[in-house]
């Protein structure tokens, strides 16, 4: 006996079931983006393996240890999307995007591969709520994303989230920080994981992001980007906050906050469960990332934007009691028996169809009592029941499954007009 198929690991089935909750989902990113004057845009599942190299980072564990990367029959390095970013930025500039009016607000929902040690929350594919604006340095848009994703959660139901702030300067200024981080780790180095020992001199700035018992006790003396701010990103910082406070949204600011690659600068941000000890952290996280468009191959063009999981998002829908009801399978259901009866109930499915009502047909070969037993389950409100009477006189009796409901014949070729009528009573 040949062994069953299971879906590789890291990866999850999203069964009927759990739909209400993926489609909730959906929509409330279709709505927040369409209130915030979001276009949506949708880039390939693969793209060159270079591109993330450069628009993720070849220092980052997602480019050495997580991305997906195979070689394609013409011998080209490929890898399946890690993240949205790199590849909404090529789009924007292949497609002639800065000469369109600044900035661009896109959006994408899309399936994401990450080789990750699986784990509730975190699974080697996903799918990603990303959001990216470009082409405006505005302090005001970064605190509109903040607001946007507060406006995203609470449409969910989403309760008992922290929003954790920070800034991580300009280009140029932050490397004389970066210098004062890796004096005050120099003389620890040797008690530092192998993670940060690698990070020292490539990756400085992570040293503050490590989990790592070892790594952890340096931390609350370790000095602070937030505190060596240059002039112009300790004003871009006020003014975010700022316009946060006017949209009521509490926050806390974070120092320890930061992101390891030279483009990203100035603003950063994270939704976070509030006392949450869980190993997946935040739920959302989103910055500036100023340079990025100029490494890709651009003219000098400021961004924005944050990424946030479906599957983390309905982790914390569960944790706040949300739930949404099944919809029925459909809303009429054909019961038939007899000779003549498949044609009728196939014209009627049809007829129904057209007018926009969700009807499904029994199976010709089971009994009329297993056909209405299956119609009581398909949470459909409505039975159609056609027999060899039925046929023979052009008629078909309309039962109203719900409780108390009664039963009618109508002309066969007037049934979706009666429903559609009787709804509208």
């Amino acid at each position: 006996m040949s062994a069953r198929f299971q879906a590789p690991r890291g990866t999850d089935d999203t069964l009927p079931a759990d739909q209400p909750m993926w489609m909730a989902v959906e929509e409330a990113t279709r709505e927040v983006t369409r209130l915030f004057g979001y276009q949506r845009i949708d880039t390939p599942t693969f793209e060159a393996a270079s591109l993330f190299e450069k628009g993720t980072g070849d220092t980052t564990d997602v480019v050495e240890k997580e991305m997906y990367v195979f070689t394609d029959r013409g011998g080209e390095a490929m890898a399946l999307t890690p993240e949205a970013t790199p590849s909404i930025a090529r789009a924007y500039l292949e497609h002639g995007m800065a000469s369109s009016p600044q900035p661009v607000r896109l959006y994408t929902n899309a399936r994401m591969f990450r080789y990750d040690r699986p784990q509730k929350g975190r699974t080697r594919q996903f799918t990603q709520f990303d959001c990216e604006v470009i082409g405006s340095s505005d302090p005001l848009v970064d605190a509109e994303l903040i607001q946007m994703l507060w406006d995203f959660y609470r449409r969910l139901g989403i309760v008992g989230l922290e929003v954790r702030l920070g800034s991580i300067d300009d280009f140029d200024s932050r490397r004389q920080y970066i210098e004062k981080l890796q004096d005050f780790y120099r003389p620890h180095f040797g008690d530092l994981s192998e993670d940060s020992q690698r990070r020292f001199e490539r990756n400085p700035l992570r040293l503050l992001d490590s989990k790592d018992p070892r790594d952890e006790q340096f931390k609350a003396d370790a000095p602070k980007l937030i505190d060596h701010l240059s002039e112009e990103a300790a004003a871009h910082f006020e003014q975010v906050q700022t316009a946060v406070k006017w949209a009521d949204i509490p926050f806390v600011i974070d120092p320890l906050m930061v992101r390891g690659l030279d483009y990203y600068n100035r603003t950063v941000f994270e939704f976070v469960p509030k006392g949450d000890d869980r190993a997946q952290g935040a739920i959302c996280g989103g910055g500036r990332y100023d340079g990025l468009i100029e490494l890709m191959g651009g003219p000098p063009t400021p961004a924005i934007g944050f990424a946030t999981s479906f599957e983390r998002i309905i982790i914390e829908m569960e944790r706040s009691e949300v739930s949404f009801d099944t919809p029925p399978e459909t809303s009429v259901f054909i019961v038939h028996r007899g000779e003549g009866t498949d044609e009728a109930a196939s014209r009627v499915a049809a007829q129904l169809r057209i007018a926009g009502i969700a009807a499904i047909a029994g199976e010709s070969g089971r009994s009329f009592k297993a056909q209405m037993r299956r119609a009581n389950n398909s949470g459909a409100h409505t039975a159609i029941i056609l027999g060899e009477d039925e046929v023979q006189r052009s008629i078909a009796i309309v039962k109203d499954l719900r409780e108390g409901g009664g039963q009618r014949e109508v002309p066969m070729d007037k049934v979706a007009e009666t429903l559609l009528s009787q709804a509208h009573e």
